[in-house]
């Protein structure tokens, strides 16, 4: 008996020792996503730019469509992606009117910053980046956490004009906490958020596309697959209930997360139809050769 005492008191010891440093090793896992560099090959017509967000550089590419322009699409990444996801909806996009600015979020790909705040800072590198845009409209399409950057980065900007997002999340500690491994406890959650907060210089609770969606009136497209298991498409319904301007949620039945965005093509195309007109080229005055 005194040997299973023993062993049992080293059980204990070592669950607290654990229990202990559970937070330490989980924090760092939300602030610090797997970075993927660029190997994508972007169309040729396309240009190397970089952007000055808050604090960090950002590295991107644009592309300019050779159409007449009817606005400017900004293309945000999901979480441990990188712009090269972009190059289908650039090619796509342009060839719709658009010109197209994808660029890696922070921490991400090529880009400088080593914490990923979940839009906290994401939504003012976002804004300085539309402010490189000379005229709108301006449309943002976002996946993932890209859909939640837009989000809530367009409840504080009247240069956006438009959003189709993705698969977003309502608020990061709703969905932290659901991906979090079954056998963490909550007081062990709670003390990972407060240890992220410290280290990251932000607030979890003030990540919240959800709480942005009650300033955003301009039109929004909302996307979810009907089968995401990462980020259940609840988050997109409690977003779309809080949207305060024209809005839609399409569920995409049969897929998972990182599914639904392709399979909405035509809805996406007819929602910008819809809000961003195609641009119309005046008829030369009467005896006048056009140049």
């Amino acid at each position: 008996m005194a040997i299973f005492g023993v062993v049992g008191a080293c059980i204990v010891a070592a669950l607290v020792v654990i229990d202990r440093h559970l937070p330490e090793w989980a924090a760092p896992a939300l602030l610090h996503p797997y970075r993927t560099h660029v190997h994508a090959s972007p169309p040729n017509d396309h240009e190397n730019v970089t952007f000055s967000g808050a604090g960090v550089t950002l590295a991107g590419w644009r592309f300019p469509t050779p159409r007449p322009r009817r606005g400017t699409v900004v293309y945000l990444h999901g979480i441990a992606d990188n712009r090269g996801s972009s190059v289908g909806v650039a090619e796509r996009l342009t060839a719709d009117g658009f010109d197209v600015l994808a660029y890696d979020s922070r921490a991400h790909g090529d880009s400088t910053g080593d914490v990923c705040t979940y839009g906290y800072y994401e939504k003012e590198d976002l804004s300085r980046v539309i402010g490189t845009i000379p005229q709108g409209p301006v449309v943002l399409v976002g996946a993932s956490l890209g859909a939640a950057v837009a989000l809530q980065e367009a409840a504080e900007d009247r240069r956006v004009d438009v959003v189709v997002a993705a698969e977003t999340f309502s608020d990061l500690r709703t969905v932290a906490t659901e991906r979090v491994p079954f056998f963490l406890t909550k007081r062990t959650i709670r003390r990972a958020f407060a240890i992220a907060e410290r280290d990251g210089r932000f607030r979890v609770d003030d990540v919240s596309p959800m709480r942005a969606a009650a300033q955003i009136k301009i039109p929004v497209l909302l996307i979810h697959g009907e089968l995401d298991r990462d980020t259940p498409s609840a988050h997109s319904t409690r977003v779309y209930d809080a949207l305060a301007g024209p809005k839609r949620l399409l569920i995409v039945t049969k897929a998972g997360h990182n599914e639904s965005f392709w399979r909405a093509w035509k809805d996406i195309e007819q929602w910008l139809d819809t809000w961003v007109p195609v641009a119309k080229i005046a008829a030369p005055e009467p005896g006048l050769a056009p140049r």
